[in-house]
């Protein structure tokens, strides 16, 4: 039977979701080897504890993800949001080589390729992965809408934009939800895109909010990983970065230990403390392949950190060495300062 728990509206087009979503990237590529058997169990396990939404992408597997979550999501379909995205562009040659396309013929081929491999009429949530700098936002939105007056897609959203771009793009459609990476590590967001999804009444969904697990002891050095490992590429788990990132964990431990709880229920309760803050509907989707660490990460609304454990975490974002991806054009970071001129 499913757990019903509240749920959160992201947008004002009636799109919801669970409190917190799931992540499934791991379960085909980028965090090493796959216990395929357990990531299918930890799928149902979060259904049945109150997670609707399940976050995939195009790109991930090259399509292999899309393909590994078609049978859960036809079992499930009238209870799950089905998240994907569409926009980096990986050659099969090399597959470390990205490029971003946001053109109308690209937006169109990459749903319909998206709908094969998730064996669904629909896709609930769609979005534009990353910006394509070569197209206007008006163009790229403009194909996604035509998406949804065919009945393809039910709800549009974005990835990794600033808040000018939001606003642009929220002109062409109704935008539910705008997704980028935010953690008590990582907090370029709230510059401006955090700001213009609050003035617009869209909701936000933080990728990595447990820095891809560094935040969680998973690893302190990206050595420690193996080799196909892409968190390995990551310059802030790198030599002397992730040496000093290290360091910077010891407030989130503290507060973890006054509580009796893991370092990463507390980053995740951090992230829920923002959302109450901005008065922002957020739904974080940290990626787990493991059903132990699903209950873990559930647990973590329930936590209530006080106002001087908060503030005890503030500095750390900015005291992080390096930043979040090697190729700073993979994320908004840089356009974000050149709207706020810092």
């Amino acid at each position: 039977m499913i757990s019903r728990h509240r749920e959160i509206e992201l947008g004002s087009s009636g799109l919801t979701a669970g409190p917190q979503g799931l992540g499934c990237m791991g379960m085909s590529e980028f965090y090493g080897p796959t216990d395929q058997a357990e990531a299918r169990n930890t799928l149902e396990h979060a259904l049945d504890n109150g997670v609707t939404m399940f976050d995939t992408a195009d790109m991930y597997g090259h399509g292999a993800n899309e393909e590994f979550l078609a049978p859960f999501f036809r079992a499930h379909r009238d209870e799950v949001v089905i998240a994907t995205k569409f926009g980096i562009v990986r050659a099969p040659e090399n597959p470390s080589a990205r490029s971003m396309r946001g053109d109308r013929e690209y937006v169109r081929r990459a749903a319909e390729a998206s709908l094969r491999r998730l064996d669904v009429d629909t896709i609930d949530l769609y979005y534009m992965h990353r910006r394509d700098p070569s197209v206007s936002i008006e163009e790229t939105v403009g194909a996604m809408a035509e998406l949804v007056s065919e009945g393809k897609v039910r709800y549009l959203g974005l990835s990794e934009v600033t808040g000018d771009e939001l606003r642009a793009a929220d002109a062409v459609h109704p935008i539910s939800a705008v997704q980028s990476e935010w953690s008590v590590f990582n907090r370029d967001v709230e510059r401006t895109i955090v700001p213009a999804a609050v003035e617009l009444g869209v909701g936000f969904v933080p990728y990595s909010p447990l820095g891809r697990g560094f935040l969680a002891g998973a690893f302190a050095s990206a050595e420690q990983l193996t080799e196909d490992d892409g968190r390995r590429g990551h310059p802030q788990f790198v030599g002397d970065n992730a040496r000093h990132n290290a360091a910077l964990l010891e407030p989130l431990n503290t507060v973890a230990a006054r509580h009796g709880v893991s370092a990463a229920q507390v980053a995740l309760a951090w992230v829920h403390a923002r959302s109450r803050v901005h008065e922002l509907a957020v739904v974080p989707i940290p990626g787990t392949r493991r059903r132990s660490r699903l209950d873990e990460n559930l647990a973590a609304p329930r936590l209530e950190l006080s106002t001087t454990e908060l503030d005890s975490l503030e500095s750390i974002a900015a005291q992080v060495a390096g930043p979040r991806y090697a190729d700073m054009n993979f994320t908004s970071a840089g356009r974000e300062k050149s709207e706020t001129g810092s």
